[in-house]
């Protein structure tokens, strides 16, 4: 576990200000988990690389987690090689892999993934977020 998350998980302080959307980043995983609300959750399979959070009062996306990061990202620089992702200082812009996401994914009848996948993004560029990102992963 990163030990800083760790900190804060057993801390059990809680921010006095309004939550905030954040995600982290777990290199154990090779995960980004993305939480836009603080509301309590139930998690459903969105297709291969993402879990979405449905907020269990709201019934309203509320965060997600993405699976292997650093797979997909190579890969689909790979397959994609027009597509730029800027990662600075290890950090990765959510809204580029959400994006990416949208250029390959299929458009389904009910178009339930796209949507979501809109969602996510206007969230992530909405409130500017990113992630640590082990980049060692990506170039390997």
């Amino acid at each position: 576990m990163n030990p800083e998350f760790e900190r804060f998980v057993f801390s059990g302080s809680v921010s006095d200000g309004p939550f905030a959307p954040m995600a982290h980043y777990d290199p154990d995983g090779d995960c980004i988990e993305f939480l836009m609300s603080n509301e309590s959750y139930r998690a459903e399979r969105l297709d291969s690389l993402v879990t979405v959070y449905i907020g269990r009062r709201s019934n309203e996306v509320v965060g997600s987690l993405i699976k292997d990061v650093s797979k997909y990202v190579r890969e689909a620089l790979d397959r994609f090689p027009g597509f730029k992702i800027e990662i600075h200082d290890g950090r990765i812009k959510l809204e580029h892999l959400f994006t990416l996401r949208l250029w390959e994914s299929p458009r389904d009848p009910k178009g339930t993934v796209v949507l979501v996948y809109q969602k996510l993004r206007e969230i992530a560029v909405r409130n500017n977020i990113e992630a640590e990102l082990d980049i060692s992963r990506i170039v390997a």
